[in-house]
């Protein structure tokens, strides 16, 4: 199928010449927008884009004007949880109410809770749940995400919650990428046992997951109350002998030493960061790891936020995902997430689109081919309403902002949330 847009006001986040795998540093505030502006995709990519006076002649098989609206490379989400069974809204109380994330989570609740209901749900309910939720992120502009386990906490549920990403991925038009996150949290039957589960997940889990080729990429929650750093060294150790790249969970609570493991480890990303000193930055700045923010988590739990303006001060990259799940940060919506990058992070509108797009498909391990506009890359994009600057979207939080949104250029068509 080969679409035109066309009387764009801006094409923002496109790359000519030049192509970047992540943006870092000071370059974090450089976004590049074409205005006046067409975009050709065709088969699902970019085939062409310029100013208006530069439109080639030739036949579409849709064509849109934009009406002086913006177009923007589609959010890509490089850290969620959406295969769940229900909702927390309880434990929501108990925050309300004094209680801490661990506190929560000694009770049974947190992780825990999340598991128990996922053992005894079937495949088809989860991946319906999951379905309706992307299908939502979609409607805000996702076109890439991805989904971890980590609520099964056993062989069984665990390949079942993978089975149902690998089902997403089949039918769903946004990337998705498989994350095995088995050491989420220690689970009840081994309390007390943490090396036991361990063992667990290096003898059973990981060769029967790699068997099936069921996950793209491993997780620990490497951080103070689950997994020490001995811990989830002998899991990536033995995630390396199958070939699973790894990606942390680290420094949401503590000081963990979640960072450096992720770097030795040479992991894609190291995710939360709500506590980083002069020891993790210097750790990243030797490194390929993306150093990604989750503001959604951070906002829920009332926790400290993120040093994000010195990583980038630094010269580091930094990006910023929903980490979308149903007991710390229960919203996929990246529009949010932008918001929150500029208000809570202190982020320019320009830092928080290249954190929310080309800097988390890097953490997906996809941005050769999404995070932005550019000839060649999927034709991931959606147009927005009609609003007088980029500084809008994430000025004006709490309404979407999406007009229409394509997806390997097909258009997404919204979808009426009838809950869960």
């Amino acid at each position: 199928m080969r679409t035109l847009i066309k009387n764009i006001k801006g094409l923002v986040g496109v790359e000519t010449t030049t192509r970047s795998l992540a943006v870092c540093g000071k370059a974090m505030n450089e976004l590049t927008i074409v205005e006046n502006a067409f975009l050709i995709s065709n088969n699902g990519v970019f085939e062409a884009f310029g100013q208006m006076n530069e439109m080639p002649d030739g036949q579409f098989d849709l064509t849109v004007d934009a009406n002086e609206r913006f177009v923007l490379p589609s959010f890509c989400d490089s850290h969620t949880h959406i295969v769940f069974k229900g909702s927390r809204e309880i434990e929501y109380l108990d925050k309300i109410n004094g209680l801490s994330y661990e506190q929560i989570a000694e009770r049974g609740g947190g992780i825990l809770n999340s598991a128990k209901r996922l053992r005894e749900a079937s495949e088809i309910d989860l991946y319906n749940e999951a379905m309706k939720r992307v299908n939502e992120m979609m409607d805000y502009g996702t076109g890439a995400i991805e989904v971890k386990s980590g609520y099964g906490l056993s062989l069984d549920s665990e390949l079942k919650m993978l089975r149902v990403i690998k089902e997403l991925r089949k039918n769903c038009t946004v990337a998705i990428k498989a994350t095995f996150l088995g050491a989420h949290a220690v689970p009840n039957e081994y309390i007390g046992r943490a090396d036991d589960y361990v063992d667990e997940i290096v003898k059973r889990m990981l060769p029967a997951i790699a068997r099936e080729n069921l996950a793209d990429y491993v997780d620990v929650f490497c951080d103070r109350g689950f997994f020490t750093v001995e811990q989830t060294e002998r899991i990536l150790f033995a995630a390396m002998g199958f070939g699973i790249v790894p990606k942390i969970h680290a420094n949401e609570l503590d000081n963990s030493g979640g960072v450096q493991v992720g770097v030795k480890y040479n992991a894609l990303s190291v995710d939360h960061l709500e506590f980083i000193s002069t020891d993790e930055i210097n750790s990243l700045m030797s490194s390929q790891t993306m150093p990604t923010i989750l503001p959604g988590a951070a906002f829920f739990l009332n926790m400290r936020k993120s040093p994000a303006r010195e990583m980038i001060a630094a010269g580091l990259p930094v990006a910023m995902a929903s980490d979308f799940n149903p007991g710390s940060s229960p919203s996929g919506n990246m529009q949010l997430v932008l918001s929150m990058a500029c208000v809570d992070y202190k982020l320019t509108p320009a830092q928080a689109i290249n954190a929310t797009t080309l800097n988390t498909a890097y953490a997906m391990g996809i941005s050769e081919t999404h995070g932005s506009i550019a000839v060649g890359k999927t034709a991931n994009y959606y147009i927005t309403s009609k609003i007088p600057t980029i500084e809008y979207l994430p000025y004006y939080y709490g309404t979407n902002k999406v007009w229409r949104h394509f997806v390997k250029g097909i258009e997404h068509l919204k979808t009426l949330d009838d809950g869960f």
